[in-house]
């Protein structure tokens, strides 16, 4: 064997194991490069090509507890006109005004609740032919709002203030004489008349009477 023909298979051993190292380290570069392409997948891509891993979705939160039902969504009717009888008790008096209890009763075969104020005022006469007498009663915040359930023959009250007319002076009062009170259940718009007779100021800019929401018992 002469020295030529040995420097080409000197050539071709090189040629040969070049190419091995070659594909070997292609092999090692496609297994590197699949992590970045499959953490990419669960990504959002963003403008440049960046991208942003999308956070995990929140647990859902237990459900609250439910409220106690009202009355009302029991089912339970408002009492109406017709199914209460109104009863203005005995007065007391304090520091010039006198104080009465406006008793509402259920009559009716069936349970109802009431809540809020009265409608009150004086009039003229104890039918709707009647025309007000002064000023209608202002609301007192002295009681708290409640919803109170009435069964047949239970009763819930409002306290009436009136005050006396004497005590206003007599140009801006114009003291006269009722003899009726209009009182509307609350949310209702038929009232009951009841005879009841004080002196009251004729001005509506004079406020002699007070009530305060309704609460539960005689």
């Amino acid at each position: 064997m002469n020295l030529t023909t040995l420097g080409r298979r000197n050539l071709l051993v090189l040629a040969a194991l070049a190419s091995v190292t070659a594909l070997a380290a292609g092999c090692g570069s496609a297994s590197t490069s699949g992590s970045p392409n499959q953490a990419a997948s669960t990504g959002t891509p963003h403008a440049g090509g960046s991208v942003t891993t999308q956070p995990p979705s929140p647990s859902p939160s237990p459900s609250s507890p439910a409220s106690p039902a009202s009355a009302s969504a029991a089912g339970l009717a408002e009492c109406v006109t017709s199914a209460l009888k109104v009863k203005v008790g005995s007065g007391n008096g304090a520091a010039g005004t006198i104080f009465y209890s406006l008793d509402f009763t259920n009559t009716s075969g069936s349970t109802c609740f009431v809540e809020g104020y009265p409608g009150v005022s004086l009039v003229s006469a104890g039918s709707n032919s009647g025309s007000q007498i002064g000023a209608d009663a202002k609301r007192e915040s002295t009681v708290t709002v409640k919803q109170i359930v009435l069964a047949p023959g239970k009763t819930a009250v409002a306290q009436l203030g009136i005050a006396e007319a004497g005590n206003f002076p007599a140009s801006s009062c114009q003291i006269v004489t009722a003899h009726w009170l209009k009182i509307f259940p609350p949310d209702q718009t038929v009232a009951t008349y009841l005879p009841f007779t004080t002196q009251t100021c004729a001005s509506t800019s004079v406020a002699t009477m007070h009530i305060a929401a309704l609460t539960a018992g005689a």
